[in-house]
């Protein structure tokens, strides 16, 4: 039963809740009914005449057991959201504002696209965007929240549109990235994490020239996210981060100059939630494709180990990129030490099991190049006994 009827542009009524989850949260930008396309800044209409009627029939039926629900509050209107952000331009005044605007946010996601579209966002960018040390403080709960803590809190909160997330990356030519990072840097956790969740959702929608222009304080502070284990979320979004920003060979040097292949392995180590595992595998698979990358792995005294230890134990994904990561050093940096680590660790064994089960044609492939590579170095090498070499396919 519909509890607060509205008609969208189609002229089709649906209950709020239902049709806010599809055109909000689910993306849509068509009507369900006519599968018609729903005009630019949609606005639901109430439908008071048929919420009337249902409230009438509940209350007939009331014998019945049944409730007549109350009227619904009506939402927040842009001249509402453009009054309230004009009375937090003043200091006094912004921290009540900023936690009305929260407030406002939590309802639904049509506040959030009322107050997207009336300009909170661009004003909470302001203040985040404001290294201003006059900063006001106010004592919560667990401990002091400063405005620019509370206005990150709320652009996040937000769920920004594709458009408003890309607003942000274009607005002052970089200047909200270097905000975000002096954050990660100074902030406290909540306040990294929102920053790196934010970010997140950034770098989904940014360009390369973007990606391009990253410094490597950015990377460090990403890094020492991902170091500090601020919270499972803060975690996968760190890591989505530098899966975005690592295609481009000069961030996987940064990225590897910023430590990120040894917290990768010590993070790994421990993980076990798959999609983590996934992501950091990803990752290294891509840090390892330049020669920092595979220098870093190869430095760590468990880099190997752990990597060839995810073969066939987390997913396809997993194994696939694990794979890739010892084809990567085979082909690259395979000296007579490597080798020889390879071996003692099990390496090679684990390839050929790879060999007789079922995880991609990819995968065998590149399991097959890698036992071919170590073949030539071992019958290349005086510290590989011969005797060894008869154990394997190649």
């Amino acid at each position: 039963m519909m509890k607060d009827p509205v008609t969208i542009s189609t002229g089709i009524t649906y209950d709020r809740e239902n049709i806010e989850k599809w055109i909000f949260s689910a993306k849509n930008n068509t009507c369900p009914v006519t599968k018609q396309s729903l005009i630019t800044g949609i606005e639901l209409t109430p439908n008071v005449t048929l919420r009337r009627f249902i409230q009438s029939w509940c209350t007939i039926n009331a014998s019945h057991g049944i409730e007549r629900f109350p009227t619904p509050k009506p939402p927040v209107s842009k001249p509402q959201i453009i009054k309230l952000l004009k009375e937090a331009k003043s200091p006094m005044m912004q921290m009540k504002s900023l936690k009305t605007l929260r407030s406002i946010a939590s309802e639904n996601d049509a506040n959030k696209r009322c107050m997207e579209s009336a300009g909170a966002m661009e004003f909470l960018a302001s203040i985040i965007n404001n290294n201003n040390s006059n900063e006001v403080f106010e004592e919560e709960e667990e401990g002091f929240m400063s405005t620019k803590d509370e206005a990150l809190s709320i652009l996040y909160q937000l769920k920004l549109s594709e458009q408003g997330l890309k607003s942000l990356i274009m607005s002052g030519n970089g200047e909200f990235i270097e905000s975000l990072t002096h954050v990660m840097q100074h902030g406290s956790y909540e306040s990294r994490a929102y920053a790196v969740m934010l970010m997140k959702d950034m770098f989904e929608v940014s360009t390369p020239t973007l990606l391009l222009s990253l410094k490597q304080e950015f990377f460090t502070q990403v890094v020492q996210v991902l170091r500090d284990e601020i919270s499972q979320k803060a975690t996968k979004a760190s890591l989505q981060v530098l899966v975005h920003a690592c295609p481009f060979g000069r961030n996987r040097v940064k990225a590897a100059e910023a430590g990120a292949i040894r917290v990768l392995v010590d993070l790994l180590l421990d993980s076990s939630e798959k999609r983590v595992c996934e992501l950091m595998l990803i990752l290294l698979d891509q840090l390892c494709l330049s020669a920092e990358g595979r220098a870093e792995l190869l430095n760590h005294p468990g880099g190997l180990a752990i990597v060839s230890k995810k073969i066939l134990r987390v997913s396809k994904v997993g194994s696939e990129r694990a794979i890739k990561i010892l084809h990567s050093i085979s082909k690259f940096s395979s000296t007579p030490s490597v080798v020889q680590e390879m071996l003692s660790l099990g390496v090679v064994a684990k390839l050929c099991l790879v060999l007789q089960v079922d995880c991609g044609s990819k995968s065998k492939e590149r399991a097959r190049e890698i036992l071919k590579f170590h073949a030539k170095a071992w019958s290349n090498s005086p510290c590989i006994p011969n005797n060894l070499l008869s154990s394997y396919p190649f």
